[in-house]
């Protein structure tokens, strides 16, 4: 890889327009990670054409050939795992223990994929049905890629995020720009490169670094493009919901996870879950955990149980084995994320431990007696706090879980089989998680958010569906 050059249509190549170039520092201690090459508008269009040749092309690869590239591509992966989590590490200021759990999924998530892209199955209909016209046809449904597909990702998993958009997009046929985010470029380019150094024919696959307000807009409104596929800020995808125009889109917003705590729940399960769920990558997590919403009855056990497991996470430097928790992406995050738990001190909660920052370390808070309609329950943290309330019922416990514009994940803690059905069914989120935090996430199942939190889905068999469109074939015979 040369990374001081932009890789467009499957090629390193020079920037088109005045050639500027980035270096990305670790959020830990400012060091140079890298330097990458920034992309500007002349750039777009030059990948937006590469793109249109590409998808030419690559929906003409028979699929068998697609899985082929790609399975190459997911060796490659598996290969170069430790170095790519070396980067995560150092350009996200995630740990090397949680970067090194994210790379080495990168294989299995890429052929998840290449087996969905060749599993594009349509339907027999039944126009004999429709009276008096059908006899003499046959009709079916034939599923194709959209064509030119914009990913734009975010920081906080730079490796996973990446490939639930690339790998579906690509298994099914289209081409793909992709557009990082530009604190974390350095993974995403490693794993394009692996695409392009297992196979992937010219135009294909694009990866453009620079400003999201430039880059971004350019690439959304652009009519070549079919098919967007966002993660990001509920401000970024309403923004790019009004500008897109008449495309598809995938929109994986903001979140304010609940877990639901009843009094026949397990206690030290609840307390040993939700110590993992809210701080896995500093809480820098869409499905992490955000609120807690307890009975009075076990609110203190609860509390006891939680405080000293938090207490116990070590903080420093992310590339020690013996760091359980790194920095935030910016220390302007950090400093975001201080104010907000003073605030919600200022306001009535209690700290029952953490919320102090050093640069962008900010060490695990508790925050209890939290009200739910206050800021730090209804505005998305992305930080490592949980804030503790308390509902005196079922009724009032659901309102609360609900109670947000959000609706990605839930858990509730439970040893009632009825109430956990409940919970299924009137908890408003895209996934609910029974005796477990929302938290964890198989790269295979289908994962996105109602409400606020967006809408689409991704996991390989949704995203390969929401990838492709539908046509309606029926061939005309002599009437009978």
């Amino acid at each position: 890889m040369a990374p001081v050059e932009l890789l467009i249509g499957s090629r390193w190549q020079a920037a088109k327009g005045t050639a500027q170039t980035r270096e990305v520092t670790s959020p830990f201690d400012g060091s140079t990670v890298g330097t990458v090459a920034l992309a500007g508008t002349e750039d777009v269009e030059v990948a937006l054409a590469a793109a249109e040749h590409g998808a030419a092309v690559w929906r003409r690869t028979p699929a068998h050939e697609r899985m082929r590239i790609l399975l190459r591509a997911a060796e490659l992966a598996d290969e170069r795992a430790p170095k790519i989590a070396q980067t995560i590490s150092a350009e996200s200021g995630k740990t090397i223990t949680e970067a090194t759990g994210e790379a080495s999924r990168s294989g299995d998530l890429i052929r998840l994929a290449a087996f969905e892209g060749t599993q594009l199955y349509g339907d027999t209909l039944p126009l004999d049905a429709n009276r008096g016209t059908g006899q003499d046809k046959i009709g079916f449904t034939l599923r194709q890629p959209c064509g030119i597909v914009v990913a734009i990702t975010p920081f906080n998993y730079p490796a996973l995020l990446v490939l639930h958009k690339l790998a579906p997009a690509l298994a099914a046929g289209n081409a793909v720009i992709l557009k990082p985010a530009t604190s974390t470029p350095l993974t995403a380019l490693e794993l394009a490169e692996c695409f392009v150094d297992a196979g992937l024919p010219e135009g294909v696959l694009s990866v453009l670094v620079g400003s999201g307000g430039v880059l971004g807009d350019a690439l959304v409104t652009d009519p070549r493009v079919r098919k967007i596929s966002f993660t990001g800020s509920t401000t970024t995808g309403e923004h790019i919901s009004r500008v897109a125009g008449v495309k598809k889109l995938s929109l994986e917003l903001g979140a304010s996870c609940p877990v639901v705590v009843l009094p026949d729940a397990d206690i030290e399960a609840a307390a040993s879950a939700v110590a993992a769920g809210g701080y896995v990558n500093a809480g820098q997590v869409c499905i992490s955990v955000q609120r807690v919403i307890t009975h009075p009855a076990v609110t203190g056990d609860f509390l006891d149980a939680l405080v000293p497991k938090v207490r116990a996470i070590r903080t420093g430097n992310p590339s020690s084995p013996d760091t359980t928790m790194g920095a935030l992406i910016t220390a302007k995050e950090a400093e975001r994320v201080e104010r907000a738990i003073a605030q919600a001190a200022a306001d009535g909660a209690r700290v029952l431990t953490g919320g102090e920052r050093d640069g962008a370390v900010v060490q695990p808070a508790v925050v209890a007696d939290v009200d739910p309609q206050s800021a730090f329950s209804q505005t998305e943290l992305f930080g490592p706090a949980v804030a503790v309330s308390s509902a005196a019922d079922w009724e009032s416990a659901i309102a609360q879980a609900n109670g947000t514009a959000y609706g990605l994940g839930a858990g509730i803690f439970t040893s009632d089989v009825a109430g956990a059905v409940r919970a299924i069914r009137e908890i408003d989120a895209g996934s609910v998680h029974i005796n477990w935090t929302p938290l964890w996430r198989a790269d295979l199942m289908p994962y996105g958010g109602l409400k606020g939190s967006g809408y689409g889905k991704e996991g390989p068999r949704a995203a390969v569906s929401e990838m492709t469109e539908v046509k309606t074939i029926v061939l005309h015979g002599r009437p009978w």
